[in-house]
């Protein structure tokens, strides 16, 4: 019987220099950063939390496999640096308060830590929760700069991958899906 996997563990498609991140956005910001090879202003917005999620399945989830709503259509694939993404674990926080703290300790936390890190349930093909947590990344306008100009080195337009995955899914087609899916690894 093969062990379970810890209840946290950062899984991603990961190379030596890059670790691939998931958002999903309006056709018209997804163009522009095809278009441009990053973010831009407008009609990205550079001063508002952004979420970066290393996880496929958990992003077809938040994104209803690009169905959900209109500013979620597309699905898009950064492939950032390592470093970056080291960086940003790095300068993070929980996004709750631990339940010892303070409201003013918690507040002096979050001004001193430009990421947030959140932990939700890892999903299956079926969308299904899983008994694992996979790692979801909250960049903060300092670490959003970062992001769109330094760490970002490729944008790739996932949605008709995602489109084809859930087809084969809705057909129960489930080895097919699989099939299409990144290979997802342990991160280290």
């Amino acid at each position: 019987m093969m062990p379970s996997p810890p209840h946290r563990q950062i899984r991603a498609l990961f190379d030596d220099n890059t670790i691939r991140v998931y958002q999903a956005y309006s056709n018209q910001i997804a163009d522009s950063a095809l278009a441009q090879g990053t973010f831009v202003s407008p009609p990205f917005k550079m001063v508002r939390m952004t979420w970066i999620k290393p996880s496929f399945l958990w992003m077809m989830y938040r994104a209803g496999w690009g169905y959900k709503d209109a500013g979620q259509a597309r699905i898009l694939a950064m492939d950032i640096t390592r470093e970056g993404f080291e960086w940003a674990l790095e300068h993070s926080c929980g996004s709750h308060a631990e339940p010892s703290m303070s409201k003013e300790q918690w507040e002096q936390v979050k001004r001193d830590s430009p990421v947030r890190i959140q932990w939700d349930p890892e999903r299956n093909l079926l969308l299904h929760p899983l008994e694992y947590r996979s790692i979801q990344i909250g960049l903060g306008e300092e670490a959003v700069d970062r992001y769109v100009n330094q760490w970002i080195c490729r944008i790739t337009d996932v949605t008709p991958l995602a489109h084809e995955i859930r087809a084969l899914v809705v057909k129960g087609e489930m080895e097919k899906a699989e099939a299409l899916l990144p290979l997802e690894r342990v991160y280290r």
